[in-house]
C-alpha cells in the first residue's frame, strides 16, 4: 500500500489502535493458568469492539483470531488448550482489517509469576535478554527509516544488534508490506543483504519484524499445518510494528 492521503493515514492509525488494544488486553490477561484459547477470546472481543476483523481469519481462515506461540513455537501458534506457565516465553501476534485498512503487530515476552523465584533462573534471564534484544533491533531499524534510503537500512540495523548479542536471524520468517491486505510487497528478511536494491518510498506501508534465535536460521512447520517451531533447547523471539515511510522518518501506527 502507498499511504499518502490523510484518509489512508488515519485509516491505518485506527487499524493500529485496534490491534494494539487487543494485544494490550491479551498481555494483561496472560497469567499462569490461562489457556491460549482464553487469551484469544480476549483479543477477539477487543477487535470486535473496535469494528475490526481478524486478518488471519479473514485472509487465511486461520483457526483463531490471533496467533499465540509459546516457548519453542516461533510463530502462527494456534490458540487452544495449552496452559500458560510462569516463565514461559509467549509471542502474541495480532493483525486486523478495520474498514479496509490492515495493521499488524507482535511481541514476545516472558510471563511473570506470583512468586518471582519462578522466573529468575538463568534460563529465564536468557529469555528476557533475547526478548529485549529483538525489541532493541526493531527500535534501531525504525530510527533509520525514511524515504529515499535503501530498504537494507532496516536489515543492517537489525543485523548489528543480532551480531552484537550473539543471536541468529531466522531466514524463513520475513517482514512484509501491509495496508490493504495482510501480506503485500515488499517482502524481505530483516537481515543485512548487500544485494538489496529496493528503496524506501514515501507512503510505503510495511512491517519490521525480525525473529531472533539462540542458534536457528530456519523454523519448521508442525503437523497442524500452521505452527512454526524451533528444535528443543533453542529459543526464538519476535517484535513487530507496522509503519508508514515518510520523508522525515517512520510513522509507527501500532505503538
Amino acid at each position: 500500500m502507498n499511504a499518502v492521503t490523510q484518509t489512508d493515514i488515519e485509516g491505518l492509525k485506527a487499524a493500529g489502535v485496534a490491534v494494539r488494544a487487543a494485544f494490550d488486553a491479551m498481555v494483561i490477561a496472560c497469567k499462569p493458568g490461562v489457556t491460549t484459547a482464553e487469551l484469544d477470546d480476549v483479543g477477539a472481543a477487543v477487535l470486535t469492539a473496535h469494528n475490526a476483523k481478524s486478518a488471519p481469519q479473514l485472509y487465511y481462515e486461520f483457526p483463531g483470531a490471533t496467533c499465540i506461540s509459546v516457548n519453542e513455537e516461533a510463530a502462527h501458534g494456534i490458540p487452544g488448550d495449552r496452559v500458560i506457565r510462569a516463565g514461559d516465553m509467549v509471542n502474541i501476534d495480532v493483525s486486523a482489517n478495520r474498514l479496509g485498512f490492515v495493521a499488524d503487530m507482535g511481541q514476545s515476552f516472558v510471563v511473570s509469576a506470583v512468586s518471582t523465584s519462578d522466573v529468575t533462573s538463568a534460563a529465564n534471564a536468557e529469555k528476557v535478554r533475547l526478548v529485549e534484544s529483538v525489541q532493541e533491533a526493531v527500535t534501531a531499524a525504525i530510527a533509520k527509516v525514511r524515504s529515499g534510503r535503501s530498504l537494507n537500512v532496516i536489515g543492517k540495523a537489525v543485523q548489528k544488534v543480532a551480531d552484537r548479542e550473539g543471536y541468529t536471524i531466522v531466514q524463513n520468517l520475513g517482514s512484509h508490506g501491509v495496508g490493504t491486505s495482510i501480506h503485500e510487497e515488499p517482502s524481505y528478511i530483516p537481515s543485512d543483504n548487500p544485494d538489496e536494491k529496493r528503496t524506501l518510498t514515501r507512503g510505503m506501508v510495511l512491517t519490521i519484524e525480525p525473529f531472533f534465535s539462540t542458534g536457528v536460521e530456519w523454523v519448521h512447520e508442525e503437523d497442524d499445518g500452521w505452527t512454526l517451531s524451533v528444535p528443543p533447547g533453542e529459543m526464538v523471539a519476535q517484535f513487530e510494528h507496522t509503519l508508514i515511510v515518510t520523508d522525515t522518518g517512520a510513522l509507527v501506527v501500532t505503538k
